[in-house]
């Protein structure tokens, strides 16, 4: 269970830093904060979601043959 919240924390943090990039670039160049803040919160749910899909689509490791599955 520690996995998934350290993923979700992961995925969070990846989805804020790449919102804040964005909303920073959008704002040192259009100098409208609020259309900063539309596109930092766009970012940050279309990078979520990707990340999101791409973590599911990783298999989890496979035991070895010769060993047990449950202990």
């Amino acid at each position: 269970m520690a996995k998934k919240s350290q993923s979700l924390a992961a995925f969070l943090t990846l989805s804020f830093s790449a919102a804040a990039f964005v909303g920073v670039l959008v704002f040192a160049g259009i100098r409208r904060p609020v259309e900063s803040l539309i596109w930092a919160g766009v970012t940050f749910i279309i990078v979520l979601v990707g990340i999101a899909t791409l973590a599911l689509t990783v298999k989890d490791d496979q035991p070895a043959p010769d060993e047990t599955r449950l202990k």
